[in-house]
C-alpha cells in the first residue's frame, strides 16, 4: 500500500492544515517510519508550516532521509516553512541589522528574506510541474508567513494575488504580484508559501496521487490511515512537549458542547505590546490539555498572531481564523459565528487587534474589536502589558477602558495585568480597580525573564519555545477554571452604526 509521509519535529504545525487528508505516517526527526528509514518506506512526502529552520530540530538523519526521497524521483511538497527547509536559505532576520541566515537543503534553488503576508489568494498557475497538471484556473489558499519573500533560479509553480504586504495595501491593480511557489529541475521537488493547496484544490491533491500510481485500493487506505495519523496528533499539546491531552472531566465537562454551539471569550487590551498572542496560546494550550476542543480567530487581518495557539492545540487555520473590519480579514463575524455554532468546539478564543477601540470612530463598521464584541455581546478578557507605564498607569487605563466598554455594552469578565514586576504593587492597585469598575475577577501574570530572539510574534518566534513558556506562565498564574467560566453562548446580533457608537462615545 502506498505510504505518505508528514514531518512531524518541533516547530511543525501538522493540524494547520488537512493536506488533502492524505499524510499516512508520521516522520519524526530520526527520519525513520515504524522503525525503518523513511526514504525506503515512503512513497511521498509533505513538510508542513511552522518555524522549522528556527527551532532547529531537523537532525542530520531527517535531512538525508528527505535528501535521498528527492534522489530517488518522489514526490516532495513543502508547504511555507517547508518550502524554506527545501530552499538555499531563509534570512530570519526581520528588525535585525544585519541578516540572520539559516540554511536549508539546497533542493529547490531559491533563497527566502522578511515578506510579511496573512492574505487569502488566488494564485497563477505555471505547468512546469506533475502537480500542476490539468490545473488551468487559479489555485486557492491563504498565506500566513514572515519570510514570504521568494527569489532564485528555481521553476516557478504560482504567482499569488496579495492584497496586503508588510502591514499595508499595495496590490491595487489586483495583479499576481507575488512569486509564491517553485520546483526543482525534475520536478518531484515542490514548495509553496500557499497553505490549503492540497485541501482547496482537488486537480492538485489527485496530481499527487496519479504521480505515486495509486489505484483505489491504496487510496482507501491512505484515507484510513490518515485518520490515524490526525488521531496521534491530537494525544498531545504541541510536539514532544509532555503535556498529555487529558480526557474531559470533572469541572470541566460542563464547557463541553453538547449540541448548544461553543462558548465564547474574546482576549482584549488598551494597545500592542500588551501580550494577547502570549496570553492567548496560553490559555489555548491550557484548555486544550484538559480536553476541550478549542477554536482560535483573530480580529483582523494578522492570522499569524494565532498560530502560536494552534501549534499547542494542534488545531486547523479555519476559513473563519481572520475576522474582517472594513476591508481588511478573511471572514465577517455574522457569518463566523453562524459556522461555529455549527461546529464541534467547546470553546472559542478571540484575540483582539491593538486597542479594543482602535479604529472604532472609522465610518467604516466594523473596524475594532470593541465592535465585533458588541455585534454578538462576546464576552471579554481585557488587558495590559505594565512594562512602559508601570503597574498603576495600567491599572488607571484599564479602568477607563472597562468604562467605556461598559457604556458601550460589552461585558468585560475579568482584568489582567500582564508582565508583573511587583505583587505588592499589584496588589494595591487590585482595590482601585474594582471600587472604579463593575469587573469582579482581577488577575496578574508575572513578568517573565526571556533573552534572545524568538519570543516576539512580529519579528521572529519559534513556536516551540513561545507556546511552552506560554502554556507553563498561563498555568502558574491563572485559574484555568475560572477562565472557561467567562465564555458564553452567542449568536450574532447586528454591526453597530457607525452614528450610534459616536452617540455612545462623544
Amino acid at each position: 500500500m502506498k505510504k505518505i509521509g508528514l514531518v512531524y519535529i518541533k516547530g511543525a504545525v501538522p493540524g494547520f492544515e488537512n493536506f488533502g487528508e492524505l499524510p499516512t505516517h508520521l516522520v519524526k526527526s530520526n527520519g525513520l517510519v515504524d522503525g525503518k528509514k523513511a526514504s525506503n518506506e515512503l512513497d511521498a512526502l509533505i513538510i508542513p508550516g511552522g518555524t522549522l529552520l528556527e527551532s532547529g530540530d531537523i537532525s542530520d538523519d531527517l535531512s538525508k532521509e528527505i535528501k535521498q526521497i528527492a534522489k530517488d524521483g518522489k514526490p516532495i511538497i513543502g508547504v511555507c516553512a517547508g518550502l524554506q527547509l527545501l530552499a538555499n536559505q531563509t534570512d530570519i532576520g526581520r528588525k535585525s541589522e544585519v541578516p540572520i541566515i539559516k540554511e536549508g537543503l539546497g533542493l529547490i534553488d531559491v533563497n527566502l528574506s522578511p515578506l510579511i503576508s496573512s492574505d487569502r489568494v488566488n494564485a497563477k498557475v505555471y505547468d512546469n510541474s506533475f502537480i500542476t497538471k490539468g490545473q488551468n484556473e487559479d489555485v486557492t489558499g491563504f498565506h500566513t508567513h514572515t519570510y514570504g519573500k521568494i527569489e532564485g533560479d528555481a521553476k516557478p509553480l504560482f504567482y499569488s494575488k496579495i492584497q496586503r504586504m508588510n502591514y499595508g495595501d499595495v496590490n491595487k491593480k489586483s495583479e499576481y504580484n507575488i512569486f509564491s511557489g517553485a520546483c526543482n529541475d525534475d520536478g518531484n521537488v515542490i514548495g509553496t508559501m500557499i497553505h490549503n493547496i492540497l485541501d482547496e484544490n482537488p486537480i492538485i491533491r489527485n496530481n499527487l496521487l496519479n504521480y505515486i500510481d495509486a489505484s483505489s485500493e491504496d487510496i482507501e487506505y491512505i484515507f484510513a490511515k490518515n485518520k490515524e495519523v490526525k488521531s496521534k496528533i491530537n494525544m498531545e499539546v504541541g510536539i514532544d512537549s509532555g503535556h498529555k491531552i487529558e480526557k474531559l472531566s470533572g469541572e470541566f465537562l460542563k464547557y463541553k458542547n453538547n449540541g448548544k454551539g461553543p462558548k465564547f471569550l474574546m482576549i482584549g487590551s488598551n494597545g500592542s505590546d500588551s501580550g494577547k498572542t502570549f496570553i492567548l496560546t496560553g490559555l489555548a494550550g491550557a484548555l486544550r490539555k484538559r480536553g476541550l476542543k478549542v477554536a482560535l480567530m483573530k480580529v483582523g487581518p494578522d492570522a499569524r498572531d494565532i498560530v502560536p495557539g494552534l501549534y499547542l492545540t494542534n488545531g486547523k487555520m479555519e476559513d473563519y481564523g481572520s475576522i474582517k473590519i472594513g476591508h481588511l480579514g478573511w471572514m465577517d463575524i455574522k457569518l463566523a459565528i453562524d459556522k461555529l455554532n455549527k461546529s464541534d468546539y467547546d470553546i472559542v478564543l478571540i484575540e483582539g487587534v491593538m486597542s479594543v477601540f482602535t479604529g472604532l470612530l472609522n465610518e467604516k463598521v466594523p473596524y475594532s474589536a470593541s465592535e465585533i464584541a458588541m455585534s454578538s455581546d462576546i464576552p471579554m478578557l481585557l488587558m495590559s502589558g505594565v512594562n512602559k507605564g508601570g503597574i498603576e498607569s495600567a491599572a488607571v487605563d484599564l479602568v477607563a477602558h472597562a468604562n467605556m466598554l461598559k457604556k458601550l455594552g460589552v461585558t468585560v469578565e475579568a482584568i489582567l495585568l500582564n508582565k508583573v514586576y511587583n505583587q505588592n504593587i499589584f496588589e494595591n492597585v487590585v482595590p482601585y480597580i474594582k471600587n472604579n469598575t463593575q469587573v469582579k475577577n482581577v488577575l496578574n501574570v508575572s513578568k517573565l525573564k526571556i533573552d534572545g530572539r524568538g519570543f516576539t510574534p512580529e519579528v521572529e518566534i519559534r513556536y516551540d519555545l513561545f507556546s511552552k513558556y506560554a502554556l507553563e506562565c498561563v498555568e502558574e498564574n491563572i485559574d484555568i477554571n475560572t477562565i472557561a467560566s467567562m465564555a458564553k453562548n452567542v449568536n450574532f446580533n447586528r454591526i453597530v452604526p457607525f452614528e450610534e457608537i459616536k452617540n455612545k462615545v462623544i
